[in-house]
């Protein structure tokens, strides 16, 4: 690779320093999940400026309830296929459950172990006041850390469930707190989810770090969608999400036809088979 073309790419290159730019410059940026190699690319390529490789793996590739179960060593083998395929977008790796919550040492450790063996760039973790020291000792270590408050689903037995946060006015109160106490600690952004509009405009204004929203409205820095949401490769879509595809439906549909035409020994024909 030439000097020129290194050059241009990290000029290019998605930071979170340019994500401070954005915000100044009232310019919003787009953030999906991605698990693996192809889709990571195909987000990369499209123009997508943040890759969260989310716990959320849990739910959308392992099929389980919930994003508890999700262990660091399986954080980092998927952020390392994304990191793989990313040339543009800023790769932000998930603190799974249990790797950051007993005290900022570990957490610092595992924060460590997503950027050294997964290539992360960033890392993001849940919580607020709670977890403003470990944020502070993280970013202590270089490590770039993104926020997450509101409805945070790595505290969905506390909570209760998925339910959404800051509608009381004590509610409302206690995420804006947490909030600035992310941006106090030194994170760079923080995702807001499951708060309503008008909480998370006001968020948005307090705060000098971009907010990236994923149900808490249209007046956040960014955005944030699960890739399974966005594909339609959900059997269930959150009323906040939007589905630009059905790629599920197509996925049946060849599937089908496959079936079909092995069965019928249409597949494969002459044009499939070496001579």
């Amino acid at each position: 690779m030439s000097t020129v073309k290194a050059s241009s790419q990290r000029e290019h290159r998605v930071t979170a320093k340019s994500l401070a730019r954005r915000k100044r410059r009232a310019e919003p940026f787009s953030m999906l999940t991605a698990y693996d190699f192809p889709f990571a690319q195909i987000f990369d390529q499209a123009g997508i400026d943040v890759l969260l490789v989310g716990d959320s793996v849990g739910n959308t590739v392992q099929g389980g309830n919930d994003t508890l179960a999700v262990t660091l060593d399986e954080m980092i083998y998927h952020t390392r296929m994304v990191a793989r395929a990313a040339s543009r977008a800023l790769v932000v790796g998930d603190m799974p459950f249990g790797s950051y919550q007993v005290s900022p040492e570990d957490g610092v450790r595992s924060a460590l172990r997503l950027m050294k063996e997964g290539g992360a760039q960033a890392v993001k973790l849940e919580g607020g006041r709670s977890m403003a020291e470990t944020i502070s000792r993280i970013v202590g270590a270089e490590i770039p850390v993104m926020g997450h408050v509101g409805l945070t689903p790595q505290a969905i037995h506390r909570m209760g469930g998925h339910r959404i946060q800051g509608r009381s006015d004590a509610g409302r109160a206690r995420v804006i707190e947490d909030a600035l106490a992310v941006q106090e600690a030194g994170a760079f952004a923080v995702v807001l989810e499951g708060v309503p509009e008008s909480l998370g405009r006001e968020i948005t204004e307090k705060l000098a770090i971009p907010t990236i929203g994923i149900g808490a409205g249209v007046h956040c820095d960014g955005q944030v969608l699960v890739m399974h949401d966005l594909l339609g490769l959900s059997d269930w879509t959150p009323s906040f999400a939007k589905p630009f595809a059905n790629l599920g439906a197509a996925a049946s549909q060849a599937a089908r036809q496959f079936a079909d035409e092995v069965t019928h020994r249409k597949f494969p024909g002459e044009e499939h088979s070496f001579r």
